[in-house]
């Protein structure tokens, strides 16, 4: 064992965990917003959280991922704490695919078919194969099983180089010495714990522990106290993610602890209990990569079985290690402000749904303060002014937030389909953010009509009522096409507001009619200009937002040029939209 083989360990670990990292980034491009989705559709039912979180893990292949992400999830209020335990445990069992992975590497047989199995065999030509989907085959998705092939590669030449520079070792009488010591059992233990929680990974941990078993010099009962310590060690990167978060994420980090901690004592005291009665002949016996991968999907499959009925108890004790400092209500208070989480940043496609539902959370309150501020012109109350004017304040923290977030994305590595989304969100947030501000506008107009006590001629009300239904249509159209994703009522606002333009066109020759007949007050005639500006701009944000849909899901981002096209070419459900809601909104006639 000389120089060269140590700086071989460490650069086949620098393999193994860059390989983990472009296959574990290469399965969630592919899943993409189907684990916010997968994620949603959890209910209480414990065994479901159970499967979900196993699936979860061997689609992402990182537990310790798994649990930040809930972690951030938790400290958003996206989800509960009972909610993530469920989750925490299925984690656990997931991660063991790996370790079955790895453990092929030990394969050795004369049989061409079972020599196939092993990864330094097949590893090149699925290398090979995503270097081809890579290079030479076009579109993302498989780009993207390429990088998942490629990754694996990587892994296992990692996990080979591993295994080649440890070899000597099993001459070296120093050694042999050191391996002596891990027949302690707390020794081992620690040693597993220190070792995952330097590298923050359960799987390179493992890898490098069956790398040593195909030496011959790791026992049974060293294996087994180490295992115990690296389901320990792998608790550390959802305990440093923890930092800062609210009290239920911290509470996450806690399950997780008293899960690998509790699962480990009664493996402890269970083993050596009998092994005390029995004497098992296998203790000081060479283990295999296979037994390796046997005792660590035992360990984390019964564990999670004895501790699934006592859920309960688990969030209780959490809950009495991380207290409560302050009143629920305060903290409670403190969660609804916080909209998103940057520890769900790891998975750029979870975070991308995650912006996607709170950008509706902000277009609902669009909706909302428009409908109170238009109210404000017929009929003041100071109140509902003050509470616009605050939601408008909302709705900016809102666009700040989800701007920043959506940036830090964009920075990640994204598929086609997910940096359309951003684009698509980036473009929305700002046109939500704008019409909230015409609502603000609107409570200016309305609170000068108010104090001045201005009042419009009967016919001036009647066209002012016309075209603010029209205006309340297009933002109900709009954010629930922007909601539900729906295309179809997508399709619908731009009709809508070629019909509003001509509204507010023929309104304004009318209202300038009658300030010429002296009919109306300049003072008015400045009121009615102001609204019908503020309408006018609405529908034009209204459309922006469903034409960005629409060109999005046809994979240009050319607005102009689709709504040009539109209105010239008299595109048929153009055409019958635009007739539905001209002959709903039409005006009465003018006495001129």
């Amino acid at each position: 064992m000389d120089i060269f083989s140590v700086i071989t360990l460490f650069g086949g670990l620098a393999f193994f965990l860059y390989g983990m990292h472009v296959l574990s980034t290469s399965l969630e491009k592919m899943v993409g917003g189907k684990l916010e989705s997968v994620l949603r559709s959890m209910t209480s039912n414990r065994f479901k959280a159970l499967l979900l979180g196993m699936g979860i893990t061997i689609a992402i292949q990182s537990s310790s991922a798994m649990t930040v992400m809930l972690v951030g999830l938790v400290n958003s209020g996206i989800m509960s704490l009972s909610q993530s335990i469920g989750v925490i445990m299925g984690s656990n069992i997931g991660t063991t695919a790996t370790a079955w992975i790895l453990s092929m590497s030990g394969i050795s047989s004369e049989n061409v078919f079972v020599q196939l199995l092993k990864p330094s065999n097949f590893s090149p030509i699925v290398a090979l194969i995503g270097i081809v989907l890579i290079m030479f085959i076009k579109g993302d998705k498989k780009k993207d099983v390429g990088s998942v092939c490629v990754g694996f590669a990587i892994l296992m030449f990692g996990m080979d180089l591993m295994g080649d520079s440890v070899k000597p070792l099993a001459d070296m009488p120093q050694f042999k010495e050191i391996i002596l010591m891990l027949n302690n059992p707390i020794v081992a233990l620690l040693v597993g714990t220190i070792i995952t929680a330097i590298i923050q990974s359960s799987a390179a941990s493992l890898g490098i522990l069956q790398s040593l078993a195909l030496t011959g010099s790791i026992t049974f009962n060293m294996a087994f106290q180490i295992i115990l310590g690296q389901n320990i060690g792998t608790c550390i990167t959802a305990l440093l993610s923890s930092i800062g978060t609210s009290k239920n994420a911290k509470r996450v980090t806690a399950v997780h602890i008293l899960f690998n901690c509790i699962g480990s004592l009664i493996f402890l005291i269970a083993f050596y209990s009998v092994d005390a009665v029995v004497h098992f002949a296998f203790t000081n016996a060479p283990i295999s990569a296979v037994m390796i991968a046997v005792v660590h999907s035992i360990f984390n499959v019964v564990t999670t079985f004895l501790l699934l009925p006592f859920c309960g108890v688990l969030e209780k004790l959490a809950n009495l290690i991380v207290r409560d400092k302050k009143s629920a209500a305060v903290e409670e208070k403190t969660e609804h402000h916080i909209l998103l989480d940057e520890r769900i940043l790891r998975s750029p496609s979870f975070a991308i749904a995650e912006c996607r539902n709170v950008t509706c959370k902000m277009a609902e309150l669009v909706r909302d303060t428009i409908v109170s501020a238009v109210g404000l012109l017929s009929k003041f109350d100071e109140d509902v002014a003050l509470e616009v004017e605050k939601n408008e304040s909302i709705v900016d923290q809102y666009e700040d937030k989800l701007g920043s977030f959506l940036v830090k994305i964009s920075a990640k590595d994204l598929s086609h389909d997910d940096s359309n989304d951003v684009s698509q969100l980036l473009h929305t947030i700002g046109d939500f953010e704008r019409i909230s501000d015409h609502a603000v506008n609107l409570v200016r107009v309305a609170r000068e009509i108010h104090e001045k006590n201005l009042q419009f001629s009967e016919k001036a009300t009647e066209e002012l009522r016309i075209i603010t239904n029209a205006i309340l249509e297009i933002l109900d159209i709009t954010t629930d096409a922007f909601v539900d994703n729906d295309m179809r009522q997508a399709i619908e606002v731009e009709p809508l507001e070629q019909v509003i333009d001509g509204l507010k066109a023929e309104l304004k020759k009318r209202h300038i009619r009658r300030l010429q007949e002296g009919k109306c007050t300049i003072e008015l005639g400045f009121v009615h200009s102001d609204i019908l500006t503020n309408y006018e701009r609405i529908s034009d944000h209204c459309s922006n937002i469903a034409v960005c849909m629409i060109q999005i899901q046809e994979d240009s981002m050319d607005m102009h040029s689709y709504t040009n096209e539109v209105k010239s070419s008299g595109e048929p459900s153009f055409t019958k939209y635009y007739n539905r809601f001209y002959d709903r909104y039409v005006l009465p006639k003018s006495s001129h």
